[in-house]
């Protein structure tokens, strides 16, 4: 007999999982490059389901998400610098509140962009955002004129990090997983699924199209935000260049890898993605170090062994079951005794 886990014992399960990592951090049975990549495989699981919620569940094909993760990294960085920081420690109150005001900053900036852009569709609509990956770059290579303690393409240095960093970057991935199954499952998820599917149908069955993709987006960019707030917090140091549009290709290949519209298939690319990175990384050392850049050669090579052998993914656009929805059982008809269910009486 096959035996479910209720959704909540799951979480539970993950939870504690994730506190027994943080414990190991701090008892430095892990050490701390271990400790940065695990807290990094969350933060680019979490921008890679906003980009999910973008491309996998609409269709829409940006090519600038790495540029609202920037946005979102410098808000969070210029916050904690005013507020909540001492002694090289950012208090928690004020990291949930940095959280919040990176994750809105993308969110607004991707809805105002997204007014005149998200009429555009395929291909021009990828072209687009391209351009405003590049006008962020450049505005953030800048941004020391108007904000000095960014200093622009010097790179903001000096920014404090909040205690027990990973559990943090654990604890909202979680919290992403749950909000992005539950759109994935609603009314709201469902005519975004049409969306991708045939856009025309949908519009000709009375969705709002740029309704449901504004509100893709904006959502996908607030998870970008939120992302970049746990990536300078994480490490510490900013550079525009760490958000151009070459890193926006890291999201969209997991997207794609794990399948369009999975978010099972998201969250286990994404840990496969930088573990095998990451993994390259330790491999090409030393005598080897001058074949370290060649890491990035697996970039069209597994997108085009994937497009061949496997177009939709690794997962397609199954779940797991755990984040499944329980089928609901259909009542039985209440029938009059001596009724049976063809109408005839007995």
């Amino acid at each position: 007999m096959k035996v479910k886990l209720p959704q909540w014992a799951v979480l539970v399960i993950a939870l504690v999982v994730g506190i027994l990592i943080q414990v190991a951090i701090q008892l430095e049975l892990l050490n701390a490059y271990l400790a940065l990549i695990l807290t990094y495989m969350c933060i680019m699981i979490v921008s890679s389901l906003g980009l999910s919620i973008i491309y996998g569940f609409t269709g829409q094909f940006s090519l600038g998400h790495a540029a609202f993760m920037g946005l979102g990294a410098y808000a969070g960085a210029v916050f904690t610098h005013y507020v909540g920081s001492g002694d090289g420690v950012v208090a928690p109150w004020a990291f949930l509140l940095a959280l919040i005001v990176g994750g809105v900053f993308a969110a607004l900036v991707g809805y105002l962009a997204g007014l005149p852009i998200l009429r555009l569709s395929s291909d021009y609509l990828g072209i687009a955002t391209l351009g405003l990956g590049i006008i962020v770059r450049v505005t953030l290579e800048n941004s020391d004129k108007i904000i000095p303690i960014t200093a622009g393409a010097r790179g903001m240095t000096g920014i404090d990090a909040p205690p027990l960093i990973f559990l943090w970057a654990f604890a909202i991935l979680l919290l992403a997983v749950i909000v992005a199954r539950n759109l994935r499952f609603s009314s709201v998820g469902r005519a975004c699924f049409s969306i991708r599917e045939d856009e025309t149908a949908a519009n000709l069955m009375g969705i709002d199209v740029v309704r449901y993709k504004t509100i893709a987006f904006v959502l996908g960019c607030f998870y970008a935000g939120v992302a970049g707030v746990l990536y300078a917090h994480t490490y510490v140091f900013l550079h525009p260049m760490s958000f151009d549009f070459l890193k926006s290709f890291d999201p969209l290949l997991i997207v794609v890898l794990g399948g369009l519209g999975s978010l099972s298939g998201t969250v286990l690319a994404g840990a496969g993605w930088v573990a095998v990175l990451e993994g390259l990384r330790m491999l090409l050392s030393g005598d080897l170090a001058r074949f370290l850049e060649w890491r990035y050669v697996i970039y069209p090579v597994v997108l085009i062994i994937m497009m061949l052998l496997r177009p939709q993914g690794i997962f397609g656009t199954r779940e797991f079951a755990f984040l499944t929805p329980r089928e609901v059982e259909a009542p039985e008809p209440a029938l009059a005794d001596g009724v049976v269910t063809d109408g005839a009486h007995s």
